[in-house]
């Protein structure tokens, strides 16, 4: 960054805070979260966003993740490898799972949710935070390929191990109602949210018209659909007369 963007920090967003969607989202799980609560952490990859630490505010903290770096995230309690749509725990273990900027990678989602479902205890939460494809990261995402996003992930200070492919497909407030439906989970609460323009603080043009951006989509009650996070809180009924799927009990 440029001391003149650092100057447009200070003086567009005096009180952001870095990372300001995980600190909204951590507080939002945290909502949901007692002492004696069984916590999965799913795509919780090595453990980069300290805000997803929730040890000790949880009875158990699990993580699930493909990458195999999943084993050393200090953040959990337990942690598999493993895929999402075969998730490695048994029938209604969790009061709570959550994906923190998942759902953009599932090729999917309608395997992920239903596993999602679950696992989740009847009453359990599942909790979602992810780009909205309607929003110019997503799209601008979409038209240029991943060693793309990997230099501009780079330039944010993330290693390219950790920039993944992306698909969309249950990134939109309808989209994930529609996954959640399927699924037999209740969709309770969807927003979203749009901050301070992360991926444009690079260059001062760019910068500004992304806080020309935030504005319009925060002012505008028309373009809120148009904002840059969507976050989900979808239940599992505490009660259910049909079963989503077959019983698949495995060691935990």
């Amino acid at each position: 960054m440029s001391r003149l963007t650092r100057w447009m920090d200070r003086v567009l967003y005096p009180r952001h805070a870095t990372n300001w969607d995980d600190q909204l989202f951590r507080e939002i799980i945290a909502t949901h979260i007692r002492p004696d609560s069984t916590v999965l952490d799913l795509g919780a990859g090595a453990g980069i966003v300290p805000q997803m630490n929730f040890r000790g505010l949880a009875s158990r903290v699990c993580g699930v993740d493909p990458d195999s770096r999943v084993v050393e995230n200090q953040y959990l309690d337990e942690a598999k490898v493993g895929l999402g749509d075969a998730i490695p725990y048994p029938d209604d273990t969790f009061d709570v799972v959550f994906a923190d900027n998942v759902l953009e990678h599932l090729e999917h989602p309608d395997q992920v949710f239903r596993e999602v479902a679950r696992v989740l205890k009847p009453g359990g939460i599942f909790l979602t935070k992810t780009p909205n494809r309607n929003h110019y990261v997503p799209l601008i995402s979409r038209c240029t390929p991943h060693w793309f996003h990997q230099w501009v992930n780079k330039l944010r200070g993330r290693e390219s191990e950790d920039t993944f492919p992306t698909f969309y497909r249950a990134n939109t407030p309808r989209d994930t109602s529609k996954w959640a439906a399927e699924s037999k989970l209740d969709s309770e609460r969807i927003r979203l949210f749009e901050g301070r323009p992360e991926y444009l603080r690079t260059m001062a043009i760019p910068y500004l018209a992304g806080w020309i951006y935030e504005r319009a989509v925060n002012l505008v009650p028309g373009l809120s659909g148009f904002r840059v996070i969507v976050v989900s809180e979808l239940r599992k009924p505490k009660i259910q007369t049909n079963s989503i799927h077959e019983s698949r009990s495995q060691a935990a």
